[in-house]
């Protein structure tokens, strides 16, 4: 008898492994980490693994996007508006997340992190201009989620280049552009 996703035993070995998976990243670069290092951390054989992830740059992607969420509370970013403050906290989200993966994951996985949160962040931005425009869900604010994503994760990448004000002080003047 196959059991839920929502089985709490299912979901404590998901995040075992996760857990462990994040703490060998802190002690290894990402290329270097093989299935039995994380199966052997998590204390499940390999076929466990294996329902639960199809291999490691799954699990890569899966971590980072729940990461990512965490970081950007996503119950509370989901009941913002699309506002000054709600804009600032996405944009330290990230830049907090991209700053916690700087150490852990090397340059050779740049594309998969930037598109997990372009993604995380288009879903946010088209919930929150939905509630804008409740009666209008089309292509035009599916686009518009889409450009705010890539601005804000452009921006996010170009802060970390420079670093000269905080994050906050940072996105500030660009608000009102992205707000309209």
């Amino acid at each position: 008898m196959e059991q839920e996703k929502t089985d709490p035993r299912i979901l404590r070995t998901r995040k075992l492994i996760m857990d462990s998976f994040i703490e060998i990243s802190g002690k290894k670069e990402f290329k270097d980490i093989t299935i039995k290092d994380i199966t052997t951390e998590a204390m499940v054989n390999r076929a466990t693994f294996y329902y639960h992830f199809e291999d490691k740059y799954d699990l890569l992607e899966k971590v980072l996007s729940e990461v990512l969420l965490i970081n950007l509370n996503s119950d509370q970013v989901d009941q913002n508006e699309l506002n000054e403050e709600t804009i600032v906290s996405i944009f330290v989200a990230i830049t907090n997340f991209q700053n916690s993966l700087s150490n852990r994951c090397h340059r050779g996985y740049e594309d998969t992190i930037a598109r997990i949160i372009r993604e995380q962040l288009e879903i946010i931005f088209y919930k929150m201009l939905l509630k804008r425009q409740p009666n209008d869900e089309n292509q035009a604010l599916k686009q518009t989620a889409v450009m705010q994503s890539w601005g804000l994760y452009g921006t996010a990448v170009e802060w970390r280049r420079n670093r000269e004000v905080p994050p906050e002080e940072y996105i500030k003047p660009l608000i009102p552009f992205i707000i309209k």
